[in-house]
């Protein structure tokens, strides 16, 4: 399909037009170097160029709280919220979130569907969007390329004057439909290069993540680790949460709350009668990193991480999973070539 071309004194009408037909979630500056996805109110406030928002989109279709049951104890009844699709448009997103999508999909539709998930998913369109790599990026490495459009309906790719449109799908057109936007007949610039890698593929991480159990990364990572969380709660594949009931003081009736949760959190491991089976931090961080690069992909073939930096970059301590795994790559390949082994 031909590529289109949309300077960037147009964008805010770009998004003007977008919000006549569907509400607008975009990325936002929140502070001095903080970007968020929220609902776009003032067209101008919108940022394509950004490094990465706090939270991903996941939030719109995962809420971090939501109610999943009411009930009235005088009447022995319950009651279900009505759960709506998200009809609307996720402006400027990048590959990486658009990846943690397709494997939330994979999570929630595979089984038995979870009926709150799948119908907010429902009529969610996206506008996929470039974006240069910083320092904690390294989605490059999990196979998800700066400019890959899989799952966009439309793309933005920046270019020094503005953004080469590709519309996508039917409902990508449908998107600019009304919008005159004229032909962009260049080649597209090129990539800017990812600066932290992981240096072997996902089939070759299984028998080195199977063999890691033992590996004192795992306690040397975790010294400095708080077990706050963020790393779990910032991340666009974690999807873990906690379900509880609320009884109202006046004893007549509550609801039934699911909350999100994380492996690294402390009460996550904690199981009836007080016992914790994950209680030391580097137990809980060798969990975190298997779930991204060894349970999931065993079933699937691929990384359930899909190289954002988030975790990373929020890490209160500093902890980078990167290093964790080449640090378990480069000991593993030397054990190989101390045995003879590969």
């Amino acid at each position: 399909m031909a590529q289109q071309f949309l300077e960037q004194a147009r964008v805010a009408d770009f998004v003007a037009h977008l919000q006549k037909r569907h509400t607008v979630y975009a990325p936002h500056r929140r502070g001095s170097r903080s970007y968020a996805f929220e609902a776009t109110s003032d067209p101008a406030g919108v940022v394509l160029e950004y490094p990465r928002t706090l939270g991903s989109v996941k939030k719109f279709f995962l809420p971090a709280r939501e109610t999943l049951l009411e009930f009235d104890l005088k009447a022995d009844s319950a009651t279900i919220p009505p759960v709506a699709p998200v009809d609307a448009v996720f402006l400027g997103v990048h590959s990486y979130d658009l990846a943690a999508v397709r494997r939330l999909d994979h999570n929630f539709l595979h089984g038995n569907p979870e009926r709150n998930y799948v119908t907010r998913r429902q009529g969610a369109r996206f506008i996929g969007v470039s974006y240069a790599p910083d320092k904690y990026h390294f989605a490059g490495s999990v196979g998800i390329d700066p400019y890959d459009m899989t799952g966009s309906d439309v793309f933005l790719t920046r270019h020094p004057d503005g953004w080469i449109v590709d519309v996508l799908t039917p409902e990508g057109e449908a998107l600019v439909d009304g919008f005159a936007l004229p032909l962009h007949t260049m080649p597209k610039p090129k990539r800017e290069h990812f600066t932290q890698h992981i240096y072997v593929p996902q089939d070759r991480l299984n028998s080195i993540m199977a063999n890691s159990h033992d590996h004192p990364v795992w306690e040397e990572s975790s010294r400095n680790c708080l077990g706050c969380g963020t790393c779990n709660l910032v991340c666009p594949t974690c999807y873990c949460f906690d379900v509880q009931d609320h009884v109202a003081v006046t004893v007549d009736g509550g609801n039934r709350e699911r909350t999100w949760d994380g492996c690294m959190l402390r009460g996550f491991s904690e199981v009836a009668g007080g016992e914790v089976f994950r209680h030391k931090l580097a137990a809980r961080q060798r969990h975190r990193v298997n779930r991204k690069f060894k349970y999931l992909s065993d079933a699937t073939g691929q990384p359930w991480c899909v190289g954002c930096g988030r975790c990373t970059a929020a890490c209160t301590a500093g902890i980078s999973i990167v290093e964790i795994v080449n640090r378990l790559i480069r000991d593993a390949e030397r054990e190989e070539q101390v045995t003879g082994q590969a």
